[in-house]
């Protein structure tokens, strides 16, 4: 794969960029601590996946060929998300400012990570435009090769996401020092998970 080292600048520089996914990782932090940061961007890489098998074998060719089933998955991912931010909303104590001693539960922080990046049509164009880019076709073996750039990119994805979630941590423990901010942490998390979901709503 002479290709590899393109893709890996390419990968972590796109990875870099502001996005819907490194916005919920550090929402994540902000309001749920480290553990649930990394817990998020868990999720995120995983899902990397789950697009990188689609694009192999052909399932998200068929998807953009198919308004309904385009369709179907965009507000699916969008309903998603628009839901953990009403829920978030109103009930404040799921992303209230983690106190000392207190843990959110890592196991659903990561379901509902994987679950988001999923449902997200825009991922799944994203890995079928991207990866055959790199391909060498004169060693043959596609599929094979777009498997191994997509666990690379899963991993690229969990070390940068990672770190975004982290120093976010530490932003929600300085906000912790600040009550008024504390109480109102909630709908400014609520507020972004339904914003992403109207953007997932108007993927073309």
């Amino acid at each position: 794969m002479p290709h590899l080292e393109a893709f890996l600048s390419a990968a972590i520089l796109l990875t870099l960029l502001p996005g819907p996914d490194n916005l919920y990782v550090i929402t994540r932090g902000i309001s749920q601590g480290r553990k649930a940061a990394l817990a998020a961007a868990a999720g995120f890489a995983s899902g990397c996946l789950w697009h990188t098998l689609l694009a192999t074998l052909g399932i998200a060719a068929l998807i953009t060929q198919s308004p309904t089933a385009f369709n179907l998955v965009r507000y699916a991912g969008a309903a998603y998300l628009v839901y953990l931010g009403i829920r978030t909303l109103l009930d404040r104590s799921g992303f209230a400012l983690q106190q000392d001693g207190q843990q959110p539960d890592l196991w659903q922080v990561y379901r509902q990570s994987v679950l988001a990046n999923m449902l997200n049509p825009k991922v799944t164009l994203f890995f079928l435009s991207f990866l055959p880019q790199f391909v060498n076709h004169a060693e043959g073996h596609v599929p094979q090769q777009m498997l191994v750039m997509g666990v690379l990119f899963m991993l690229q994805t969990m070390l940068i996401f990672g770190l975004f979630g982290w120093f976010a941590g530490h932003i929600g423990q300085w906000l912790q020092r600040s009550p008024a901010i504390a109480r109102r942490i909630h709908l400014l998390a609520g507020s972004i998970f339904c914003a992403l979901g109207l953007r997932v709503a108007l993927v073309k």
